[in-house]
């Protein structure tokens, strides 16, 4: 490891984004590449494919909900790790069976150890750095982020190549890609968290009420955000399809969505959201995902939509979770992040769990572009619930004891 302590700290938090590459790169957001391919070739309604959404939704929310009490089983570095690999092994395990109510446990399993997983990933890289104040803090959270859009640029580039060899029978080559990746990605989270700072110990480093009530809105914006934006990400692919988008121009979408979160993530948003007070971050974030919606709606159809598409919703939707949890790092004591992010998480995944079942029945009785008008609306509302939240600053927020370990 760098001896140079920024370079040190950089280095730790990419190795840290292994995680959300697999939580949310491949075991939630490459499913909108794989959906259409499991629909037609399982006969699937939109209703059904939205239900199993719902389900990984579902295994999230336990998964945020008892991030916490793992961490303090196994300690939050194990927990961390052991989570990533069991959900790599449910990727793998996806790819070897068409029977749905396995194919919902699975989702499910998945949901709950990426849950595990991300949660105490965003809780990690928020003690790694050690000096530089909140902006520092928030420029390696948003790298832990970046995670994301690599994972989806990768699910870009590898799911649609199983498909366009197999049709919609390659759907079980393109979860066992996203397996073996996954499998990979591990190495690298194993080997940056043994470098993460030790937490502060903090006496009492539960969330008192009045932390909580002060994030009020913020829990609401993430609902509603959570609900908005999954529901685009769930159908997209599949309303591209029917605008009679092709494999190639799939990929491009999906390959520019992804290389617009990454770049955006790393470059902008950490610095932006490390300055912007109170609920201005949120909101400002869900009216660029809300517009980041719209062109596939309003415009011709056709691969120049998607792209702007792509660009705008690719570059702010990473955005939302950074935000969360730098709130968080912001108004909790450092003993208490954990459960914050916890807590704000298991909200995020509540909208990430309504919403596509919402959708999916809007979709089935009116068409997809009906299904992605909610997205719309909860985007939007989503934005005006976040202006609510005013700059909080907890009572104590001790910087976390700089003790690496090997």
């Amino acid at each position: 490891m760098s001896p140079n302590p920024r370079r040190r700290e950089t280095l730790i938090a990419l190795g840290l984004a292994a995680g959300p590459v697999v939580a949310l790169g491949f075991t939630r957001f490459a499913y909108a590449l794989l959906l259409p391919a499991m629909r037609g070739d399982l006969h699937w309604t939109y209703a059904q494919a939205g239900g199993l959404n719902t389900a990984n939704a579902a295994g999230y929310v336990i998964g945020a909900g008892t991030a916490v009490l793992w961490a303090r089983r196994l300690g939050d570095r194990a927990a961390f790790a052991g989570a990533l690999a069991v959900s790599a092994l449910a990727l793998l395990l996806t790819a070897t069976t068409a029977d749905y109510p396995v194919l919902s446990l699975l989702r499910f399993v998945g949901g709950l150890a990426t849950a595990v997983s991300f949660v105490l990933g965003s809780a990690l890289a928020a003690r790694v750095a050690t000096g530089g104040g909140q902006r520092r803090a928030a420029l390696l959270v948003a790298l832990y982020m970046a995670g994301v859009g690599i994972g989806v640029v990768l699910s870009g580039l590898l799911v649609p190549a199983a498909l366009a060899v197999a049709g919609d029978a390659g759907w079980r080559a393109g979860w066992l890609l996203l397996g073996v990746v996954a499998v990979l990605a591990v190495g690298p989270a194993l080997l940056a968290v043994r470098w993460v700072p030790a937490a502060a110990a903090t006496p009492g480093a539960g969330l008192p009420r009045a932390d909580l009530a002060r994030l009020a809105p913020t829990f609401a914006w993430y609902v509603l955000f959570g609900a908005g934006y999954v529901s685009y990400m769930t159908f997209v692919i599949a309303l591209l399809r029917d605008q009679g988008l092709g494999t190639s121009g799939i990929a491009t979408f999906f390959v520019v969505l992804g290389l617009a979160s990454a770049v955006a993530t790393l470059t902008v948003w950490g610095r932006v959201i490390g300055r912007l007070p109170g609920g201005r971050a949120p909101a400002l974030v869900s009216v660029l995902v809300l517009v980041g919606v719209l062109p596939v709606l309003l415009l011709p159809a056709g691969l120049p939509a998607a792209l702007v598409s792509a660009a705008v919703f690719g570059s702010s939707f990473m955005a939302g979770p950074t935000a969360a949890t730098v709130l968080a790092r912001r108004a909790l004591r450092a003993g208490g992040w954990t459960a914050g992010i916890a807590l704000l998480t298991v909200a995020f995944s509540i909208g990430q769990g309504v919403g596509p079942l919402i959708s999916g029945a809007l979709s089935d009785s009116g068409g997809v572009a009906v299904g992605l008008w909610l997205s719309v609306a909860l985007l939007a509302a989503a934005g005006l619930v976040a202006l609510r939240q005013r700059d909080t600053v907890a009572a104590e927020a001790p910087e976390p004891v700089a003790a690496l370990r090997r």
